[in-house]
């Protein structure tokens, strides 16, 4: 008998010797303390970014000269760099910070959870913060939504609100709706119903999804009709990504009866444009309908803590959930309802109608769009547009070739898509630069800027942001790109 020996396998992975089983063997790694931390320059930062984070996201951040902040701390509407200079926060965490940065009485709430030593994680126990923020949450919000999931993200709360309607829609009506240049989150799930390819890329999503243009009801209408399978629309009430994009009031009524019509479910993308950004605390709210599942994040954790929440109707959610059988498909996960993030939203919500934030938004909002309706007409070479809603306000730019002097325009015209955002980050870089000011943009439609201040953003915020924008714009697109183009020298 011939006895074949076993070839020898061969591995690219790297073999370590296995610790030794005493603890007293196992060495300290070369770690960093908080206050090593606190201490880097920005050049340690970087390469540690560069080494660990995202070294393609460090090629935008050196673009638009973000790099060389490095934040030491954050007050109200400010940041404050290494060098003691405050940053008018226009950005907001897209729209994360309703309450400005490390708001008194929230920073009050969350130390005195901490010195009481309270429960942080007590998933075995009845939790008096997770009950007492789900009935804030519910009385907050209209009509019967009153079942409350929390979790930790917006991507978090929109995966149980699509895995909610879809059971309670029925394995005979499995397709969901979704909008064209909707964003709903990353994480798989709901990247089926988030409408980019950057996103995207080549993930395998799920297919019982169907796409129709935002806005259009006559295509929503053509859907229901034609096709029976459908039993979810999905739709962010105001589209952040795709450029702070609405629809009229009677969309969104003819929606609701739509729905109602054809016994399709409605989920309401609240994570950005909620929690009283657009001047009520849900933006749907401003067109007399109330949808049969909704979700909120963002600034639902106060500045403070990672909080999300999906709000459905009770008869909605007990048709998936309401045995107990089916209790348990999807309850709370190890880090919805912890104990510190709970007191932080619970403060947050009170914070927000005791300060009157939501009215201020409504108002101070529309004192933004009004300084900036009279930049665009000042500006119609550069400013396309301006829309938005309370703090949600998308800044358009004209394509590139269409700001520049008549004599360049058939020349730079055939490069307009690959220039889009190219003026947004020329603007935005040098907000920054020279008046120390932060915007954001937008996913889609890359020649929108994206401002989302905090809702205690005052009059006077609005004048120093805008009375920038005006000094910059003042100095006419040829000189802005000079600007730009030398600054990114030296880099």
């Amino acid at each position: 008998m011939t006895v074949m020996a076993k070839p020898e396998q061969t591995s690219s992975r790297t073999l370590v010797d296995a610790p030794a089983l005493s603890p007293a063997a196992i060495a300290k790694p070369d770690l960093i303390s908080v206050e090593q931390a606190k201490a880097m320059d920005l050049a340690r930062i970087t390469d540690l970014f560069k080494e660990h984070l995202n070294p393609g996201q460090l090629h935008f951040m050196k673009l638009l000269g973000f790099h060389k902040v490095k934040i030491e701390r954050a007050e109200g509407m400010f940041y404050i760099d290494q060098n003691g200079r405050k940053i008018l926060d226009f950005f907001g965490g897209f729209g994360s910070l309703a309450f400005g940065h490390n708001h008194p009485r929230i920073l009050d709430a969350r130390k005195k959870f901490q010195e009481e030593k309270r429960q942080e994680i007590a998933i075995a126990f009845m939790s008096q913060y997770a009950a007492a923020l789900a009935h804030n949450i519910a009385k907050c919000s209209p009509g019967d939504l009153d079942m409350v999931f929390l979790g930790s993200s917006g991507s978090e709360a929109m995966e149980a609100a699509v895995k909610l309607v879809e059971r309670a829609a029925g394995p005979k009506r499995p397709k969901i709706v979704y909008a064209e240049n909707s964003f709903h989150g990353k994480t798989k799930g709901v990247l089926a119903i988030t409408d980019g390819q950057l996103y995207r890329a080549d993930f395998k999503v799920a297919d019982n999804v169907v796409r129709v243009p935002f806005a259009d009801i006559d295509a929503v209408e053509h859907l229901f009709k034609s096709d029976p399978e459908i039993g979810v629309i999905v739709l962010e009430t105001i589209q952040g990504g795709g450029g702070i994009i609405q629809a009229k009031a009677e969309y969104w009524q003819k929606l609701r009866a739509l729905c109602d019509q054809y016994g399709v479910l409605w989920v309401a993308d609240e994570v950005q444009c909620g929690y009283g950004r657009s001047g009520r605390f849900y933006a749907f709210e401003h067109y007399g309908v109330v949808p049969d599942v909704t979700a909120l994040a963002k600034s639902l954790g106060a500045g403070k803590a990672a909080v999300g929440a999906m709000i459905a109707r009770r008869d909605v959610y007990m048709k998936a959930y309401g045995t107990p059988k089916t209790a348990m498909i999807h309850a709370m996960a190890t880090f919805g309802g912890m104990g510190e993030a709970c007191v932080t939203a619970i403060e947050g919500i009170n914070v927000l109608y005791d300060e009157g934030l939501i009215d201020n938004a409504a108002s101070t909002g529309e004192y933004l769009l009004q300084r900036l309706q009279a930049l665009k007409e000042k500006y119609p070479k550069i400013i396309k547009d301006v829309r938005g809603k309370g703090f949600m306000i998308g800044l358009e730019f004209h394509d590139f070739s269409q700001t520049l002097p008549m004599v360049l325009r058939p020349v730079v015209s055939v490069l307009d898509d690959k220039l889009k955002g190219s003026l947004s980050g020329f603007v935005g870089s040098l907000l920054l630069r020279d008046y120390d000011v932060l915007v954001a943009f937008t996913e889609y439609n890359r020649n929108v800027i994206r401002l989302e201040p905090p809702l205690i953003c005052q009059p006077e915020h609005v004048d120093r942001f805008v009375d920038a924008f005006d000094s910059l714009l003042s100095r006419g697109i040829v000189s802005i790109v000079k600007d730009f183009v030398k600054s990114q020298v030296g880099k």
